[in-house]
C-alpha cells in the first residue's frame, strides 16, 4: 500500500493547523515544501478549502504516499506532488502567496535554509507568510534534553544537519525581506515560527 503514516506529523498535524488557520490567506496557492507522507497537505487542504495546496518532495518515492492521501480524502484542492532540491534555484513553481516547511530546516545543510529564504522571498507577494516548523535553539542553548540528543543524532548521520539557531535563521530570513512575525510554542519542544514578506 502506497500510504505511509508517520506518528509524528499524525501528533503535530492539529496544532499545526492552528496556526496555519490564523495567519494564511483565505484565498491564493500555498506551497509545501517536503511534504512526507502527504498527511500535512491533506490535513491543512481538507481544513482550508479556499486554498490551493502545491505539495512538493524531494524523494519522489514518497510522491505515492502523497496522491494515496489525496485520493482517500477526495481533495481537488491538493496539485500533483514536485520534486525538487529546496537549495537548487530557482525553483519549478511560479507563484505561491504562502510557503510552509515543516521539519526540513535541521534535517538539510544550511545551504538550503538559505535557498528557502531567498526561494521564498521570490515567490511571496508583499504580506505573504513562510512558515516553519521544528526544532530550534534560542539564544544558543537547547530547549530540552530530549532536543539536544536529537542534535547529536543527526550531527551523527550528516554533520550538515543538526537544531538550527533561531537567531540565525531569523537573521538570513531578514537578509530576504522576509520579518519574523510570530514564534509559537508547540509540543514535544517545537516551534512554528511565522515570517511574513515586506
Amino acid at each position: 500500500m502506497a500510504k505511509e503514516t508517520a506518528p509524528s506529523a499524525e501528533r503535530n498535524k492539529g496544532p499545526i493547523l492552528d496556526v496555519l488557520a490564523r495567519v494564511l490567506p483565505a484565498r491564493g496557492v500555498v506551497l509545501e515544501i517536503g511534504s512526507g507522507t502527504g498527511q500535512h497537505v491533506t490535513h491543512f487542504a481538507k481544513a482550508l478549502p479556499g486554498l490551493a495546496f502545491q505539495p512538493s518532495e524531494m524523494d519522489a518515492q514518497r510522491h505515492a504516499s502523497i496522491a494515496a492521501w489525496v485520493r482517500e480524502e477526495g481533495l481537488g484542492n491538493v496539485k500533483p506532488p514536485l520534486a525538487f532540491d529546496l537549495a537548487a534555484l530557482p525553483w519549478p513553481v511560479q507563484r505561491a502567496d504562502a510557503v510552509v516547511c515543516i521539519n526540513v530546516i535541521h534535517i538539510s545543510p544550511w545551504e538550503a535554509t538559505l535557498a528557502l529564504m531567498k526561494g521564498a522571498a521570490t515567490l511571496l507577494p508583499p504580506g505573504g507568510v513562510l512558515v516553519t516548523y521544528g526544532p530550534y535553539r534560542r539564544g544558543g542553548a537547547h530547549t530540552a534534553p530530549s532536543n539536544e540528543a536529537f542534535d547529536a543524532d543527526l550531527k551523527s548521520r550528516d554533520p550538515r544537519w543538526g537544531v538550527r539557531d533561531l537567531e540565525k535563521v531569523t537573521a538570513a530570513a531578514s537578509a530576504e525581506a522576509l520579518e519574523l512575525e510570530e514564534v509559537v510554542a508547540m509540543p514535544a519542544n517545537n516551534f512554528t515560527v511565522v515570517f511574513r514578506r515586506k
